[in-house]
């Protein structure tokens, strides 16, 4: 098996765990509440940082701009200089994003802020449930802004073959990027938890997929330091 296929196997193994473990994990609901109740008044019935203009601003914009800037420079480098692995980032930053924008778009799933409970008016309903009798304006699962920041995350597959460590670092700093970004929307009331962790599974599989069908490096790159060793041992 070649390395890229052993990759690959490997994400989508851990990829089934972690899907298996957010399911169980948020099946009930109470770590989304849990995680939500700092950020809500229950005696004004509302989020009081909903409105406010830093976390509009900064966290909502300019963080989303910044990581549409990344995407977009790797591309037009990628572009200008005919390297593959720069128009690969910029293709799974695009990529993985659009999925979970198009996953949101259809989905059913109300923000909390139009819950009953959140001041709102919608019922919620379970993952893979069938909706309730009013499920609100819906377009709310997955979350889309923390998607921006989680789709840093596909750098890790350009360091792979050469720098495994630096791969990991970059992959941790594309999940701290999204939960931070997501983790703002959580505290105006916009997604519970659990929307922004499965917005980091999407982006994270549709970047496995992508790897699959088209690696970021020709065949032929060479492998990291380790596996050669592995292979000369062998």
């Amino acid at each position: 098996m070649s390395p890229r296929l052993r990759l690959v196997l490997w994400q989508g193994m851990l990829l089934a765990l972690s899907a298996a473990l957010l399911y169980g994990l948020f099946r009930d609901g109470r770590l989304d509440a849990a995680a939500l109740a700092p950020y809500f008044d229950t005696r004004l019935q509302r989020f009081p940082l909903q409105d406010a203009a830093w976390l509009d601003r900064y966290n909502h914009h300019l963080a989303k701009y910044l990581c549409i800037f990344l995407a977009l420079a790797a591309g037009v480098y990628g572009t200008w200089r005919r390297q593959r692995q720069w128009l690969w980032l910029a293709l799974a930053m695009a990529l993985s994003t659009l999925a979970v924008s198009l996953l949101k778009a259809a989905s059913q799933h109300s923000c909390p802020w139009d819950l009953v409970g959140y001041g709102g008016q919608a019922h919620p309903f379970g993952l893979f449930e069938a909706a309730s009798a009013n499920p609100g304006p819906g377009r709310c699962f997955p979350g889309g802004h923390a998607s921006g920041g989680f789709a840093l995350m596909a750098g890790f597959f350009l360091l792979w073959p050469h720098r495994p460590l630096a791969a990991v670092a970059v992959q941790a700093l594309g999940l701290l990027t999204g939960m931070v970004m997501g983790w703002g929307q959580m505290m105006r009331g916009a997604h519970f938890l659990s929307h922004n962790l499965w917005s980091a599974w999407v982006v994270w599989a549709v970047c496995v997929l992508l790897y699959l069908v088209w690696p970021p490096h020709a065949p032929g790159v060479a492998q990291p330091r380790h596996l050669c060793a592995k292979a000369e041992s062998a």
